[in-house]
């Protein structure tokens, strides 16, 4: 099979991107939970008076939770479709890609309280 290049390239690209972004919306229940807050904030970060820099980085923060909430999807597919008896290795991929959602959302909580408490409390 021919690769493609050029503007043909890219068209798949975001092809494949669009219907990875589909399939998350249509198997990932964590991923649609995150999309619903997404939206949400992005109403509270307009309503309150951040500036452009901290509306960037609270919404920001949201966006690397989904990006690795993605990635972990990814994680949990490929063992999943390996086989789904238990090894060692395969626990550890998924705890591993589980550990960076947590560590994700725990930068998100942090950085939203810290802003917030900036923004009201000084």
């Amino acid at each position: 099979m021919k690769k493609s290049t050029g503007l043909l390239r890219i068209f798949n690209a975001i092809k494949y991107s669009l219907k990875g972004l589909k399939s998350a919306i249509k198997h990932e229940t964590a991923f649609r939970q995150e999309l619903i807050v997404l939206g949400v904030a992005y109403i509270i970060v307009m309503l309150v008076d951040f500036s452009i820099y901290e509306r960037i980085l609270l919404l920001g923060s949201i966006g690397v939770v989904m990006i690795t909430e993605l990635i972990n999807s990814a994680i949990e597919c490929v063992v999943d479709r390996i086989g789904h008896e238990r090894h060692e290795l395969s626990g550890r991929a998924k705890d591993y890609g589980s550990a960076a959602v947590f560590l994700s959302l725990l930068l998100t909580i942090t950085l939203w309280i810290y802003l917030f408490s900036c923004h009201f409390f000084s």
